[in-house]
């Protein structure tokens, strides 16, 4: 028999969470619901008298587009490259703050302030102050040194912005490694340089295994953001040239947002979310497994 949600003093506490559960599934379901509706339908705002139900046509169409596979390796590429990054990076940076050194303090605080800044404004930082082909910081360089200053978002774009976003998470990725690796017992390390262990050796078999776990954790939280990765590109490379930078994200923008088309985009943003709750699934399972081991 069902029993009433009771609080600590006997009260019936259903009242009082129902109204903040129904308006969170509201505001879940109701956007998911008429994303499916639309991706059904042809419906586009420069035309809307011409609108229908079209069954599957919408998906049939972005399937066979090539944008769409395009978007989807350029989607894979950076979110991959951006994981490298943060990861190896966090990592290695993780043991380097875990030490004590003179205004180690400041450093940790100086090596996470970049999690902090908003992403449109750490990419017009890097568009305008460090990678412009001009007057940014890496063509002085390179004129410097005699070479010739390079056109980052025009030659290397998906590059540019891994570099970007993996500049903001890399913060991150440290916090969350550090915090892992300062509950590691310090007497396991003593032991294993007594027993004649280096560096590399009780990095490589006591730190790492340790951080096993928060590394999943990390690997798991930004895949999730860097499915949805848009700021950065809209503000640097617009997606191109051509659709080099353009990711699913991007893309379903520019169906809905540029080409008005809401249906395809609708129905791009389905398969967005497809994808999304797949590699969610598969990241969640392998965590659960490394916890119950």
């Amino acid at each position: 028999m069902n029993q009433p949600i009771k609080g600590g003093r006997g009260v019936n506490a259903l009242p009082f969470v129902a109204p903040s559960v129904v308006i969170l599934f509201i505001w879940m379901i109701v956007p998911l619901v008429m994303t499916l509706w639309f991706s059904f339908q042809r419906y586009n705002l420069l035309s809307p008298e011409l609108s229908g139900f079209v069954g599957l046509s919408n998906y049939s169409f972005l399937l066979t587009d090539s944008s769409l596979w395009i978007a989807m390796a350029n989607t894979l590429l950076l979110v991959g490259g951006v994981l490298a990054i943060t990861i190896v990076g966090g990592t290695l940076l993780a043991v380097l703050f875990d030490q004590e050194f003179f205004g180690s303090k400041i450093a940790r605080l100086l090596a996470i302030a970049p999690f902090f800044v908003m992403p449109t404004v750490s990419a017009l930082i890097w568009k305008n102050l460090l990678m412009h082909p001009v007057n940014g910081v890496s063509a002085a360089i390179a004129r410097a040194l005699g070479l010739q200053p390079v056109d980052w978002f025009g030659q290397w774009p998906l590059f540019s912005v891994v570099v970007i976003v993996a500049w903001q998470w890399l913060p991150f990725a440290l916090l969350i490694l550090l915090t892992a690796l300062q509950s590691l017992d310090h007497e396991q390390k003593e032991a294993a340089r007594m027993d004649g262990a280096g560096p590399l050796a009780i990095f490589w078999y006591i730190v790492l295994p340790h951080m096993g776990r928060a590394i999943k954790v990390v690997v798991m939280i930004e895949t999730i953001f860097f499915l949805s990765i848009f700021a950065e590109i809209y503000v640097t490379t617009g997606g191109g040239p051509g659709l080099a930078s353009t990711n699913l994200t991007y893309l379903i923008y520019l169906r809905a947002l540029l080409e008005y088309d809401i249906g395809t985009a609708s129905a791009g943003g389905v398969i967005a979310i497809v994808l999304a709750n797949i590699v969610a699934a598969f990241l969640v399972r392998s965590i659960a497994r490394n916890l119950d081991a």
